[in-house]
Order: C-alpha cells, then structure tokens, then sequence
C-alpha cells in the first residue's frame, strides 16, 4: 500500500471529487462538495459503513448555534475556542482551536437546516472542561443514529457511497498532485478511479499495533475501543507524499468501559456525582478531570479495573443515553440495595467502601476537601440504592495526523500545501495537544464534522468546469 507514480494513468472511472471514508468527517465532506457544485463519490472500504462515528456518543460541539440561541444558551465562539484550548493546556493549535469553533454554530446550522440532521442542545449534564452546554445530539444520543442520519442525507442528494470499497493504493504526479486511487474488493478483484480532488476522511491509526508502538508505546497493547479499520493509511500516505504531521502520541482514552462486555459507560455516570474505587475500595484520582486520562488512571490500578459507583440519580440521568442502556441491559452495571452488597459485588472490604462514600458524603456537604482537588458540591451525595460496573480503561481513537490549513488541505513540511489533497477527522491533527489530557468531549465529532465541510467546500469549489 502506498503512493504509486501516475505515469499518464488512465482510469477505469473518473469522478471530481473522491472522499474515502464514509464516517462523519466523509459524510459532511461530501455533501459540502455537492453543495459547491461538484459531483462527488464516497469510498467506504466496510460493507456497511459505520466507523468511529457510530462507535462514539454521537455529541457534536458547537458555539452560537441557532439551536442553541433558541434554547437561550449562551455560548459565543470564543467560549468554546477557550474550553479547547484550556484543556489542552495550551499546547494544541490556538489558530486552528479559534477557527473550528467559530465555524462550529455554522457546521450545526447547515447540517440541521440544509441536510435535515435531526439535532437539539444536550442540556443533560456538562461535560468536563465544557463551560457551556455546547454539545448537539439527535434523538437517541448515540453515534449509530448520528451516522444513519448523515448517510440519510448523503442518499438524498443521490451522492453515491461505494462500499466494500478498500482504498489500497493512491497514484500521483511528480509535484504530489493525487489523480486517482486503487481499490481492493472482497474477491481481490482491483478498480481504479480517477479525481480532480481527494478527501482522506478515513481515521486515524488506532487500528495498527505498529503505529501504536512507533508513536505511543505506553497505550499499544490496552484494549482498542475504535474501528478496527483505522491502519493509518491516511497518515502513511500523506507522509509519502511529504506532507508533516504533528501529535502523533495524542490520543483520546476513555477510563469507564464495562468490562467484560466492552461498553462504555457514559460521562455522566462520574460528571452527576458518581466516582470511581480500585480493587481495594478506595478512591484513587480526580474523576472528572476528563474520560481519556482518566484510562491510564484506571490501568495503573492493581489488574488494570475500577468499579465505577452511582446512585439511582446518576443511573437515571446516565440511562438517557444510549451506550448506558446498553450496558445495564446486558447486565454490566448491577444494582445493590445498601452498601453490604455494594462490598459483595465489588469485593471490597466492607469498612474501607463504607469509610470512602462517608468521605464523599462528607466532600459533597463541603466538610472535607478531596486530596485530589475534584469539587462534589454541585450535587447531593449518593445514597442507597446504588448502581456499579466493572470498568477498565481504553483506547478509543488517535488525534495526532497530517497537519492541514483552516480548508483542509494537506501541508507539506514547509508549510505550503499539497496541490488537491484535503484531510479531515482522524486523518487530521486534532485540538487536543501532544498527549491524552488534552481531548475535550466531543471534539473529535466537531473536528470531524466542521473540518470535513470546510474541505469538502474548498475541493467543490477547486474543480474545473
């Protein structure tokens, strides 16, 4: 796999504008590209198209949406811009952070009222870092309903969506100007399809036990919560070409999925007022910090597991979304009336359990302050009945990749940008800066969403005639 020298190629097809991957980054590339005018193909290399999009929360960031102005939230752009860069610390992208955020209202505009997205302002609960409710959701709060919806709106733009469709193989001239792909399908059999403009949509590389271990060794070998199609392909071909890449070893964790089952819980299981115990019953970080460093707090405990606690108030806020259905129905999160069968299903000893919810009790009353900084005042203290799963930590997708201007293309090591090569989703750098602790919630959606539009945008508008 890799780039291939055109050598005056000729092509079984020829389509304007190719986009490979038929995730959210794709879907949106593609309908920004037919709605410059250019006629467009999406290349999926599953069967049926689903990918880290329908793997995630389905939340998409936005500021200054019309939804959110409707539903009286306030949220100007240079919030959301601020939540990026602050969780980041300050070592991601500020240019980049300012202008996905100030394009995200629009993203969320055009998608609702232009492709019919059925979106609304999540208003559940606050995401960690979030200083406003930024995040959008269609109906059942889920990935797989957010990617239905986006094909849905593929479809109705009669945009053809190839699937089975492997991209193995790009040819490009000399000056790095890609002109057409080679597929691979189930039977072997290969297809070569010519374009004036290429969107690499596909993610990133969380995929490849190779990649991991060259760019973040300490993760290669946890358990992988994304698409096993993310090899890195994007990331390889654009460095064959020459383009940089920066981040390589960010990557968003995630420190609650049901173990064994390999469900997420949701956040909102530990933003309401749950929290977490080691094997031993205690209490062992700052919860609320964030879900993906949270993943290496967890792993560093004895057997790499935690017991995530919750009361029937935080059950009852989580369950309106769909992956913490999922996991009570599929009995990973089990109910205990009083804490003697909190102690049995954990296997805790009873006393150190029963002394660490009377410390939380006591740090939600505002009597004791947590060693580790977290603040449980903005909610009441659990009480009996109470609900807990076995979690462990986890890899969920890479957000180091290609470096790309403000449209989306790709550029090269001297900044200047490849001639027709555009990237956008895991293909990408993200805003999360060089390591796990900068990833806010749901950037990875937005980044998807908005940078996909925006270079779906630019390659409509770059096609000749």
């Amino acid at each position: 796999m890799g780039i291939i020298e055109a050598s005056n190629k000729t092509f079984d097809i020829n389509v304007p504008v190719l986009v490979i991957g038929a995730g959210a980054c794709g879907c949106c590339a593609a309908l920004a590209a037919h709605d410059a005018g250019a006629e467009v193909m999406i290349l999926e290399r599953d069967e049926t198209p689903s990918g880290s999009t329908s793997l995630s929360g389905g939340q998409v960031p936005g500021a200054a949406s019309h939804l959110q102005i409707k539903a009286g939230v306030n949220d100007p752009p240079d919030i959301l811009a601020n939540d990026l860069i602050k969780k980041a610390k300050n070592q991601n992208d500020p240019e980049m952070a300012r202008h996905i955020a100030g394009e995200s209202g629009t993203t969320i505009n055009w998608l609702s009222e232009q492709h019919n997205i059925p979106f609304s302002v999540q208003n559940i609960f606050l995401y960690p870092g979030h200083s406003e409710q930024h995040m959008h959701v269609t109906p059942e709060l889920s990935g797989g309903e957010l990617i239905t919806c986006l094909l849905n709106a593929v479809s109705a733009k009669d945009i053809d969506v190839v699937v089975s469709a492997h991209v193995t193989d790009l040819f490009a001239d000399a000056d790095g100007r890609v002109v057409g792909v080679q597929i691979t399908r189930p039977d072997q059999t290969l297809e070569t399809i010519g374009c004036q403009a290429l969107i690499l949509a596909c993610n990133g590389y969380g995929g490849s036990p190779e990649m991991l271990e060259r760019y973040m060794p300490e993760v290669a070998k946890i358990h992988y919560h994304g698409h096993v199609g993310n090899q890195g392909d994007a990331v390889n071909w654009g460095i064959e070409l020459g383009a940089s890449v920066s981040d390589m070893g960010s990557y968003q964790g995630f420190g609650a999925v049901v173990t064994p089952l390999m469900i997420h819980l949701t956040w909102a299981s530990i933003t309401e007022g749950g929290f977490q115990v080691n094997k031993d019953g205690v209490r062992f970080s700052h919860e609320n910090q964030g879900y993906s460093e949270q993943a290496r707090k967890v792993l560093s405990q004895e057997d790499g597991i935690a017991w995530t606690i919750m009361d029937q108030r935080v059950q009852d806020v989580a369950m309106r979304l769909q992956t913490q259905r999922d996991a009570f129905e599929l009995g990973g999160i089990k109910h205990a009336e009083n804490i003697q069968e909190l102690a049995d299903i954990t296997g805790c000893d009873l006393d150190t359990l029963t002394t660490t919810l009377n410390g939380v009790a006591a740090m939600t009353r505002g009597e004791e302050d947590d060693p580790f900084g977290r603040d449980f005042s903005t909610h009441p203290a659990l009480s009996a009945p109470y609900y807990v799963a076995k979690v462990t930590g986890a890899l969920f997708h890479t957000q180091g990749g290609l470096d790309v201007d403000l449209n989306g293309r790709v550029l090269r090591e001297d900044s200047t940008p490849l001639p027709n090569l555009f990237a956008g989703g895991g293909a990408a750098r993200g805003l999360s800066g060089p390591s796990d602790w900068g990833y806010l919630s749901g950037s990875g959606l937005m980044m998807a969403t908005t940078l996909g539009r925006l270079a779906g945008r630019k390659a409509g508008e770059s096609i000749e005639g």
